[in-house]
């Protein structure tokens, strides 16, 4: 195996389904593409689609809501800035952080109606254990359900118009279908690329498929009698989640994971820190995504400093002389913070944690000498 790197970001060759152009990633591409894009026209175009696709009753559209800076933000924006009154779906998370259940609490007192899914805790619990051993991915089912239950609320209530946040394969380096699916949910795209497969093949060690429901697509034929068309905010509006950050700090008084820690970068003090990363205000609202995102070192050579760089890299708040240093400094570092509770919940202890990570390395990416594992690529 040959591993290059982006020469504008950070980003391995190793990334499930990046290409590169040149030496360039498909995400700095698109990062780049997105710098000509005549926002005002798309910003008209979101009128147009919410004019036609708008609900019949008291909601105007459907917005997953994690809780976190991103989904926070566009439904903040869709009531105050354009005066919509979105129903607001939140999965809850396997393991809330404090901060993550504060941050959830200011977007409840935002004015917007939220509609929470709290489903059958062992099942989600199994599941996640399963996953991590079975794939390396503890919240692969989590994926699932963030994916389906807006879908499956929209349907109940009958609201036809979702707005997903970003096109993840066009903004940080994927397969991408064709332009019409940066634009709109292609539901199958979700499925093998976030999800892998149908949920309905989850069904055994006790699990039934009923147990599943919220893991499930609806019936083709619901979607279509409710009329549901999914689109992503990021093609009306150009998106960036450093911005979102400081949207969600300045208008709902968001804090960030912070440990105290100087940085010695010229970091931002608010930006705070997570295990692995260099900032705390990404993907802060769930214990296990600590380990989740630490997944990524063993299994593709990259951690979540090299995400997070990356993408501020795109977004033009960093340089990739500044970026790199961080990587250096803390990608890969072992996800301790939560540790204790995440061995909890996933009914391990830490050595056998230790030996499916194991499991999950790559020994094309990795060698071991004798003196520990050691990456055979690095930036």
């Amino acid at each position: 195996m040959t591993v290059i790197y982006c020469s504008r970001c950070l980003m391995p060759s190793t990334r499930p389904r990046i290409r590169f152009t040149d030496g360039v990633c498909n995400a700095c591409l698109f990062a780049e593409e997105q710098r000509h894009v005549d926002w005002e026209a798309r910003r008209q175009e979101f009128g147009r689609v919410v004019e036609s696709h708008g609900a019949h009753g008291a909601y105007d559209c459907v917005v997953p809501l994690s809780g976190g800076k991103d989904s926070a933000t566009i439904a903040h924006r869709l009531k105050h800035e354009f005066g919509l009154n979105p129903l607001g779906v939140c999965y809850g998370q396997l393991l809330w952080t404090d901060v993550g259940r504060r941050n959830f609490e200011r977007v409840c007192r935002s004015g917007i109606d939220i509609h929470y899914w709290r489903v059958n805790q062992e099942v989600s619990r199994q599941l996640a254990r399963r996953f991590f051993i079975e794939r390396g991915h503890p919240k692969n089912a989590y994926a699932a359900a963030v994916n389906a239950v807006p879908l499956i609320t929209a349907v109940q209530f009958n609201i036809p118009l979702v707005f997903y946040a970003e096109h993840g394969e066009s903004a940080y380096g994927g397969l991408v279908l064709d332009k019409e699916s940066q634009r709109t949910r292609n539901l199958t795209e979700v499925l093998e690329h976030q999800v892998g497969d149908d949920a309905r093949n989850w069904a055994r060690d006790g699990i039934t498929e009923r147990d599943l429901f919220p893991y499930i697509y609806p019936d083709k034929t619901d979607i279509e009698r409710v009329g549901v068309k999914a689109f992503y905010w990021s093609y009306f509006f150009k998106w960036d989640i450093y911005q979102n950050a400081q949207y969600a700090r300045e208008k709902m008084g968001f804090e960030t994971a912070y440990d105290g820690m100087t940085h010695g970068h010229p970091l931002p003090d608010w930006w705070g820190r997570s295990d692995g990363s260099f900032e705390g205000f990404d993907s802060i609202d769930d214990q296990i995504d600590t380990l989740d995102f630490y997944m990524c070192y063993p299994k593709f050579l990259f951690g979540r400093s090299t995400r997070m760089a990356s993408r501020l890299i795109q977004g033009g708040h960093m340089t990739r002389e500044q970026g790199l240093q961080l990587v250096k400094q803390y990608d890969g570092e072992f996800p301790r913070t939560y540790l204790p509770e995440i061995l909890d919940y996933l009914g391990m202890n830490e050595r056998e944690l230790r030996a499916t990570i194991d499991l999950h390395r790559n020994d094309e990416l990795w060698k071991n000498e004798g003196n520990g594992w050691e990456p055979r690529y690095k930036p």
